[in-house]
């Protein structure tokens, strides 16, 4: 199996993919969408509105090697047009799969956000021990 597509089943496992237009639109909507995937066979309908939830909540819109069928058996679905990816780090892990350079503006987007997301789980387990200490 291809990286890509464990990628995808392991997120899928780890409940931080949203599968479909309706649950794709729910998380991108607040910005928690990391990163919107579609399949190489998607409707142009649904490419003209994955690009537009892409672009009105400034997230990173790819089109994977894969058709539909081939997504929807990466993680137990028959077929899958739309993903989003909400963990930042399994969206970076799944991005330098697929071959994106570290200069590509999607893979240092997703390192900056991945970073703060360090910084704040770093800040908030030095608060957790602090407060165990008092």
């Amino acid at each position: 199996m291809d990286k890509v597509l464990g990628l995808l089943g392991l997120a899928h496992k780890g409940g931080h993919l949203a599968i479909g237009e309706e649950p794709v639109v729910a998380l991108a909507q607040p910005g928690r969408a990391r990163v919107i995937l579609l399949a190489a066979d998607a409707a142009e309908n649904t490419r003209r509105r994955a690009g537009r939830f892409a672009a009105l909540h400034d997230t990173p819109l790819l089109s994977l090697p894969y058709d539909k069928l081939t997504l929807g058996g990466a993680i137990g679905r028959g077929g899958c047009a739309m993903l989003a990816l909400s963990d930042v780090r399994m969206a970076l892990s799944l991005v330098r799969a697929m071959g994106l350079s570290e200069d590509d503006p999607i893979v240092r987007g997703l390192l900056v956000r991945s970073k703060r997301v360090t910084q704040r789980r770093t800040a908030e387990q030095a608060q957790r021990r602090r407060v165990k200490k008092t």
